[in-house]
């Protein structure tokens, strides 16, 4: 098992920034992938950025956050971040952290942290 727990979501005005943190625990050593995915209401969820644990760490981003969101890790510290720069009131939802685990053939999910950006 895998436990995931998010913070630093909140309120900001447009333009503004915040970093969300998620801190992994359990059996992080089946952890290849985590990353992190956003669903506003009324819509499905959908992926925002991901990035290897493995190997690499390799990174992938939506096209809608490409140049503004930057997702990191700190392995030793079983943590990934995601730095939010020029927020947009679309970018409203509530955020969740995903860590996919093969060996366990399933994904793991956070609480979610809701992120309100105000026009």
């Amino acid at each position: 098992q895998v436990q995931l727990v998010e913070s630093g979501g909140g309120l900001v005005q447009a333009g503004g920034s915040l970093r969300l943190s998620c801190a992994a625990s359990g059996s992080i050593f089946s952890i290849s992938t985590m990353g992190w995915y956003r669903q506003a209401p009324g819509k499905q969820r959908e992926l925002v950025a991901t990035i290897t644990i493995t190997s690499g760490g390799s990174t992938d981003y939506a096209d809608s956050v490409k140049g503004r969101f930057t997702i990191s890790r700190d392995n030793a510290k079983n943590l990934v971040f995601l730095q939010m720069n020029s927020l947009k009131p679309e970018d409203t939802a509530v955020y969740y952290c995903n860590a996919k685990a093969p060996a366990h053939l399933r994904n793991y999910w956070g609480q979610g942290t809701q992120v309100t950006v105000s026009s």
